[in-house]
């Protein structure tokens, strides 16, 4: 009685870094004791690995077997090479299993292998070859330059994987969505994944992140690091001396940048004069040495790049130490000058006013002495004409 053929397909569990078996496939299930059968094993490998190719034998009496490519090319015919390509090997051959590999493992090696027994009747399972082909490093593209104030577009791309990766965009422990696309390149797949975040100044520097899964990768990730370059115009300041500076002083002004690009060229001058003769210039840094109320005047720092020009200015007065000495003993004599033109005053003001007073008291008592004078005349004229006083009051009235 000639054997019944049948096949029963059982696949395991995925796992992470799986090189081996992926399934073990019955080829033929016999109802005598004695018939042959093949079994195959799945498997799976990543890119550039080494894919070990099984075949389980039952009950083998000495039978030819062939072990073919997707393609249907025959590799080995009972353990002897047919195929001139030295990527594969038979390493095993016994009365119970068949093995080759298969070293440098490309995508274009996918498919299934044929595992051939040649009896009564030709028996045969297939082994599947299965390749994931893991992400490398993300890279990150920017459409346009960051610019103050605008907007920047970023995008991250996975060239190449199988199957196609994740991209996330990561800011500060936070995702920020992104587009995602996805092109089909026959065998692998390229992915990328678009973000557009506006920009300002503070945001020079700041550190984002595009990271890559993938299934071969387990639990790791590839990482791409960026940092945002934002261009913006300079800022200038101009850190003054501290103090009084007096003649014979030396002076040092540095010029404070920042701006991006950073401007190379950094200019001094002096407003409505040239520069003094002893002025030295190094970088952001101006010296005058030995100074003198010549050099007084302001002073301009300016710088730019490709996006503005910004500008700070110191104004210098050199004091002359026999000046400043003058000007402060002149202060208490001005004062007290003012303080004695005012004590004048006053005593002036008081003399006037004593004197008008003493005055008009004068005026009054002469006055009153004259009117005592004449009525004594008139009682003295009275008595002597033999009249009494009231009358001869009375007639002096009348």
């Amino acid at each position: 009685m000639r054997p019944v053929q049948s096949s029963v397909l059982c696949r395991l569990l995925p796992g992470p870094f799986s090189l081996a078996l992926r399934s073990l496939v019955l080829v033929l299930l016999c109802i005598t004791p004695h018939c042959q059968a093949v079994q195959a094993e799945n498997v799976t490998v990543l890119e550039g690995g080494t894919a070990q190719i099984s075949c389980r034998l039952q009950n083998y009496d000495g039978s030819i077997v062939v072990i073919q490519n997707p393609r249907r090319q025959t590799l080995f015919f009972n353990g002897t090479r047919a195929l001139k390509d030295d990527r594969f090997q038979m390493v095993l051959f016994t009365p119970r299993l068949v093995r080759i590999t298969l070293t440098n493992v490309s995508v274009f090696d996918e498919g299934g292998y044929f595992c051939q027994l040649y009896t009564d009747a030709t028996h045969h399972q297939v082994a599947t070859l299965s390749v994931l082909v893991p992400p490398e490093i993300p890279t990150v593209e920017v459409k346009q330059e960051a610019v103050e104030g605008g907007e920047v577009e970023l995008t991250c791309v996975s060239p190449r994987s199988k199957p196609a990766a994740t991209l996330r965009w990561m800011r500060n422990g936070r995702e920020i969505p992104g587009v995602v696309s996805q092109q089909d390149n026959g065998k692998t797949f390229s992915v990328s994944s678009t973000i557009r975040i506006p920009v300002e100044r503070k945001d020079n520097g700041a550190a984002l992140s595009c990271e890559a899964f993938h299934p071969a990768l387990g639990t790791q990730r590839r990482l791409r690091h960026y940092r945002l370059d934002v261009y913006f115009a300079p800022t200038v300041r101009i850190v003054p001396p501290s103090g009084i500076l007096r003649e014979g002083d030396s002076l040092t002004l540095t010029c404070s940048v920042t701006g991006n690009p950073l401007p190379r060229n950094i200019q001094w001058s002096k407003i409505n004069d040239t520069l003094p003769e002893r002025a030295e210039i190094s970088g952001p840094t101006l010296q005058i040495s030995r100074l003198s109320q010549s050099h007084n005047g302001t002073y301009l720092c300016q710088a730019q790049n490709n996006y503005g020009r910004a500008a700070d200015h110191y104004t210098l007065l050199v004091y002359d130490p026999g000046a400043v000495v003058e000007t402060h003993s002149a202060v208490p004599y001005a004062v007290i000058g003012g303080v004695l033109a005012l004590l004048v005053f006053t005593v002036i003001c008081v003399l006037i006013v004593t004197i008008w007073c003493s005055v008009r008291q004068k005026g009054s008592y002469l006055t009153h002495e004259a009117s005592g004078l004449d009525e004594h005349g008139e009682v003295q004229e009275a008595f002597l004409n033999g009249n009494d006083a009231s009358q001869g009051k009375k007639e002096y009235l009348l």
